[in-house]
């Protein structure tokens, strides 16, 4: 008998063990997820939500990693189709402070009603591409309306238990959705039958195809909806009870917490009667709830969530072994992920080229980053997405959310229902709890991208002769805009090379030769690469016959008239340029300035938005101390106080960086550095996105003069070997006229962008900016958006009319 007693104690400390290791495995597994396997989302703010051909599209990129200005990625990637699938053009952006600005000009001759835009880091490759992000920008191409197209309408209904499955005896809430075969949310009517056609319930759309009903299944029935769709077409979906014995799960909120309910069969294994409850959000481990049911056929449990981040909260059910059970999502919005931005108009006028001004205001001490369109408000139909949609729930939801934004324009009750039919209806499952049970870790295709473009390589053929000292490759670089750089890359035992210091944008023809050797030129063969994710041209599908289009007649009218408008102009041009060509035949001469910047800026540093000085020729110049206090006073914004070591400069609250000849430098070492020796300044509006750090505070980059050598390369690298390279793509820049003085001659002004600024910086020192734009020759009603992210990762929109 003590035997006995003893192998069955031997055997309950076993299991005891064995479910705690199995504890403890999930948790350390879950904390592996959240710091070795983080997600990213990604919003994009477009300047508009409908564009007429031939126009530009400009954009501003938002990358957040949980609730987190992501430190994953350096460069971001955008991808357009047109609606038969194929890849139009790829871009590539480096990222500051998580954010990326871009462009994209629509083909002359494309004639789509809309274009597809696929957005993602090299990081969220490795994710389901259920997660990733899409989205179909409309595009009036004709004053026709394209949609006369006749389609087969085709109803689906789909049903979702609360907590995933039905079991037998009791009761649960049952959501269903009915779409159609584009994922348009379609209104149907009708009830819920048994097998015998006993009606048990009717059911009634609540809110975009989305509604619920209360079942509990008998053992001895079967269960389906009788529906009829909008379009008088009649259908059946069965209702499922996979479970003859288990447990269910439901969730009900209120402002403070969520309480969990879960009731079981009279006869259940031995395994479902003590639950182990996980609560987790993005991809964080919350709480760990046990509750037991040896007794009891329910048991409930309230979790606080009142200070939880926004978001969707996850609740997984397992047995005592860790087998998953039961799941229910819900959505927390407690407004954590906002701050609050001031957007006010001290000048409004919708007279033809009248002068408007905008403030935005920011009283958080943390730093705000934000993107501004102003728009023709007659042609902006609501955006179906948003900021806040974006990044903290589409990007969680593998199914459509059709109009997601609506969500969270409100913390109204009917709202609040609504999106929780959103969460009964969707998928969500990043993970796999076999493999965390089992201590498998997903695998990464794709590595983190923690370096921005950078000159990269391998020679091949070393091998084949014998080389005694360290090899240094010769590099020199010719930009598109013949800016020049010269760069010494040494050459590792296996061929390898790597230079992180190149920057440029589109793309620069590379000479080379080897230092010393040029012989070996003859011989090995020289691989240059950017270090940047190049995707081949590909095809992706759309559903077939497939309808697009919007359906705001008057907002179509208008962009209509823009159009006819456009067509009107572009003729003129045409003729108007005909005759130019004709009257202006001598040779185009540029200024001074801009010999100095083809002469001595290369990469980041050429081009931008600053201030440049040509100190060669400058009386100013050389009765100057130093480069400090010659600038002091030229540049507005830019304050530069004390002297010699105590002096200190400050741009926007932040400090500006400092370069000598494109290398990084101090405030002493510039202070050394003779006036009389600087041959071109330039001053860089913040952010300067050649700074490591972002360049918060702008850059000042100092050039020193060229001797003869300065010139040379550019007549003997064309007998050197030499090979083209991409950079960054380069953007076109939004055109923002200025109408200070009337004019005779102006063409019609027909822009529905009126204003489009992807870069409006606030800190603590400087909270407030003023913004000024002019109203083109139609619009009387104007819209505003403001969106963007401070420092903290926290999320804010704006949206104002004007007139």
């Amino acid at each position: 008998m003590k035997t006995s007693f003893l192998r069955v104690f031997t055997v309950i400390i076993f299991v005891i063990i064995v479910q705690a290791g199995f504890s403890q495995q999930i948790d350390s597994m879950m904390s592996v997820y959240e710091e070795d396997f983080p997600t990213e989302k990604i919003h994009l703010h477009f300047d508009k939500s409908v564009y007429n051909k031939e126009e530009t599209i400009f954009y501003k990129i938002y990358i957040l990693s949980g609730t987190e200005l992501t430190t994953i990625s350096k460069n971001v990637y955008v991808e357009w189709y047109d609606t038969t699938g194929k890849m139009i053009k790829q871009t590539v952006a480096p990222l500051y402070q998580s954010t990326a600005k871009g462009s994209f000009e629509l083909p002359a001759d494309y004639s789509g009603n809309f274009i597809h835009v696929k957005a993602y880091t090299r990081w969220m490759l490795n994710d389901d591409p259920a997660f990733a992000y899409d989205k179909e920008i409309t595009i009036n191409t004709t004053l026709v309306n394209q949609n006369k197209k006749a389609f087969i309408p085709r109803t689906t209904v789909a049903v979702f238990p609360e907590g995933g499955f039905l079991v037998q005896g009791i009761t649960s809430r049952v959501a269903f959705k009915a779409v159609n075969q584009f994922g348009t949310p379609v209104l149907i009517k009708g009830f819920l039958v048994n097998d015998t056609n006993k009606m048990l319930d009717t059911i009634q759309v609540k809110h975009d195809g989305m509604g619920m009903f209360s079942l509990t299944p008998k053992s001895d029935e079967k269960y389906k909806l009788n529906w009829t769709d909008e379009n008088g077409k009649s259908g059946t979906t069965p209702v499922d009870v996979t479970k003859i014995q288990g447990t269910v799960i439901s969730v009900t909120t209120t402002n403070d917490k969520a309480v969990v309910k879960v009731q079981r069969t009279e006869n259940i294994p031995d395994n479902f009667k003590l639950l182990n409850l996980l609560v987790h959000l993005n991809q964080k481990l919350y709480y760990k709830v046990t509750l037991r049911v040896t007794e009891k056929l329910m048991q409930q449990a309230a979790i606080p969530i009142d200070e939880m981040p926004t978001g969707i909260l996850q609740f997984s059910l397992f047995t005592t072994d860790w087998i998953p059970v039961a799941e229910r999502i819900i959505f927390v919005n407690n407004r954590q992920h906002e701050f609050t931005a001031k957007l006010t108009a001290p000048l409004v006028s919708m007279e033809k080229r009248a002068k408007n001004v905008l403030e935005v205001y920011v009283s958080d001490t943390a730093f705000s980053n934000m993107s501004l369109s102003v728009t023709d408000a007659a042609v902006s139909p609501p955006e179906g997405n948003s900021i806040y949609s974006d990044l903290v729930l589409s990007s969680d939801i593998k199914g459509k959310i059709y109009n997601p934004a609506y969500y969270l324009t409100s913390d109204a009750d009917s709202v609040t229902a609504n999106l929780d039919l959103v969460m009964m209806t969707s998928g969500w499952r990043r993970f796999d709890w076999d493999k965390i049970k089992a201590g498998i870790l997903p695998t990464k295709k794709y590595p983190k991208e923690t370096d921005f473009f950078k000159l990269t390589g391998k020679v091949y053929g070393m091998k084949s002769v014998s080389i005694a000292t360290p090899l240094m490759l010769n590099v020199f670089i010719v930009q598109k805009d013949s800016s020049k750089n010269f760069i010494f890359l040494p050459v590792q035992k296996d061929g390898s090379f790597e230079d992180k210091k190149v920057f440029f944008y589109d793309t620069a023809r590379l000479y080379y030769s080897f230092n010393g050797n040029s012989k070996l030129t003859d011989i090995t063969q020289v691989q240059f690469e950017n270090g940047l994710l190049r995707q081949a041209p590909k095809q992706i599908t759309f559903p077939a016959n497939r309808l697009y289009g919007w359906s705001d007649s008057i907002a179509r009218l208008k962009m209509n008239y823009y159009l006819d408008q456009q067509e009107q102009l572009k003729k003129r041009m045409a003729s108007t340029t005909l005759q130019e060509v004709i009257v202006k035949t001598r040779a185009r001469t540029e200024n001074k300035i801009q010999e100095m910047e083809k002469k001595y800026a290369s990469g980041l540093f050429s081009g931008g938005d600053g201030y440049s000085f040509d100190l060669t020729d400058d009386p100013f110049a050389k009765n100057a101390l130093d480069i400090f206090s010659y600038l002091q006073g030229k540049v507005a914004g830019l304050l530069i106080s004390g002297s010699g070591a105590q002096t200190s400069l400050s741009w926007r609250g932040s400090t500006p960086d400092l370069y000598v000849n494109e290398m990084q430098s101090a405030v002493d070492m510039v202070q050394s550095v003779n006036v009389n020796d600087i041959a071109f300044i330039k001053v860089f509006r913040p952010p300067f996105f050649g700074s490591i750090g972002g360049g918060s505070g702008g850059a000042i980059a100092i050039y020193t003069k060229k001797g003869s050598d300065g010139r040379k390369g550019s007549s003997d690298s064309k007998r050197l070997e030499n090979t083209i390279l991409g950079g960054y793509s380069r953007f076109k820049e939004f055109y923002n006229p200025v109408y200070e003085k009337p004019a005779d001659n102006f063409e019609t002004d027909i822009r529905t962008t009126l204003y489009w600024n992807p870069y409006i910086l606030t800190n603590k020192k400087n909270p407030r900016v003023r913004l000024q734009f002019y109203n083109n020759d139609i619009s009387k009603k104007l819209q505003v958006v403001l969106e963007g992210v401070n420092g903290e990762g926290k999320m804010v929109r704006v949206v104002k009319l004007l007139e």
